[in-house]
């Protein structure tokens, strides 16, 4: 099914079928959309991603999307990629998947489903063994009604951070806002321990989380009355206890979907990546407790659905002009930044980066094509210029950074 057709929006949609037509044939995620990746018992890497079949077809003609969940593994060693093969295949949409590996290697698959739910979408999980014997396998719902959610582990489980309800008008091409945004903690043997509202009628949508061992740091858009950006918030669960700490509005004017977020275990921080309007790049460096520590405003623009890869105490994040932002931070919470010409032609609809050998990086990006692969050097050269003394902010939280 096409994503996004809640009941509430049937008679509005209604009125605007042409146009909802012709916006949806330019809709780079009727293709493919939704990327992750778990770690393989032989060294190599499981690459799920969500498809309209491979290579992809695009919307079925009423206008749904036919997405499956399909999987490959990648090996470091000699950079091959294995064939595709569907790994979940039903009648309707399930994306975009999102990925989670657990420390003992139980791997969490989540994602908005169409299939057979009274709510037009549900989001559904399923958990597997390493070597992806099912532990407790889709389709297993989350709730009904749910959407566009994404998973990471913690280390007594999963969190599903996901979305509720669909309200008409604004948003990307006025096509709307979700309402709620839910996290659900669930264990490694699949059962529900609990779950949370985490901001309830603000029209709040896509959401993305990061995890610490025993938090994870959620991240939300909110929709702004009377413009065409957002306003972006967060807040720490601990989902052991259930405690939800609100760290309210982070910052405004935020383009839409353009925003991730990391967890860098050398740093012992959360790193928060996106881009506000006029396609300028941010960063955010925040503690464990939510503090925002360190401040970069002056990057290239961020990819829509990228995710943040991780080396030790450097991140590593796709940006416009086919380039990677690097982002290096010390032992005094200061951050520098600088830019590598990859020559990438990233999509937007899902990438993520794997370490390859010789400490390149080989980085995934999804297309109407297909997944397209470029590799990193690591011998490439930074382009830092100007960025290094704009770019570094240690300290005090930024005045700029708004609170409840």
């Amino acid at each position: 099914m096409h994503r996004r057709l809640f009941p509430s929006l049937v008679l509005a949609l209604s009125c605007l079928l042409a146009s909802a037509s012709l916006q949806a044939a330019d809709d780079p995620r009727q293709f493919m959309h939704g990327i992750g990746t778990a770690r393989a018992p032989d060294g190599g890497h499981y690459l799920f991603y969500s498809a309209s079949g491979l290579p992809p077809r695009g919307a079925d003609a009423d206008g749904s999307w036919p997405h499956d969940v399909y999987v490959s593994t990648w090996q470091p060693k000699t950079g091959l990629m294995s064939a595709a093969s569907p790994f979940i295949s039903r009648p309707e949409a399930q994306e975009p998947v999102s990925v989670a590996q657990h420390t003992n290697g139980t791997i969490m698959l989540s994602f908005e489903d169409g299939f057979d739910t009274r709510d037009q979408v549900s989001q559904r999980f399923g958990v597997y063994g390493p070597a992806l014997a099912p532990i407790k396998p889709y389709p297993q719902d989350i709730l009904s009604g749910g959407h566009s959610g994404h998973v990471a582990a913690v280390d007594d489980g999963f969190v599903v951070f996901y979305s509720e309800g669909w309200i008409a008008g604004g948003g990307v091409d006025d096509l709307g806002s979700g309402d709620s945004v839910h996290a659900a903690f669930i264990d490694i043997r699949g059962r529900i321990i609990r779950q949370v509202e985490v901001a309830t009628g603000r029209r709040a949508w896509w959401p993305v989380l990061a995890a610490a061992p025993d938090r994870a740091l959620l991240v939300w858009q909110q929709f702004a009355r009377g413009r065409t950006d957002a306003a972006l918030h967060a807040a720490l669960l601990q989902p052991a206890t259930g405690k939800l700490i609100p760290l309210g509005r982070l910052l405004d004017k935020l383009n839409y979907y353009t925003y991730q977020v990391a967890w860098m275990p050398a740093a012992n921080r959360f790193l928060l990546a996106g881009t506000r309007s006029g396609d300028q790049g941010f960063a955010l460096l925040i503690t464990p407790a939510g503090k925002i520590v360190a401040r970069a405003d002056c990057l290239p623009a961020t990819v829509r659905e990228a995710e943040i890869m991780v080396r030790d105490r450097q991140a590593l994040v796709p940006a416009a002009d086919g380039q990677v932002i690097r982002l290096d931070v010390d032992d005094q919470d200061a951050l520098r930044a600088a830019t590598l010409p990859v020559g990438a032609q990233w999509g937007s609809t899902g990438t993520l980066g794997l370490p390859a050998s010789e400490q390149d990086v080989m980085w995934f990006t999804l297309t109407p094509q297909g997944v397209r692969q470029y590799r990193q050097a690591a011998s490439l050269a930074a382009s830092d210029q100007a960025m290094q003394a704009s770019c570094t902010a240690a300290g005090s939280e930024p005045a700029s950074t708004a609170r409840p």
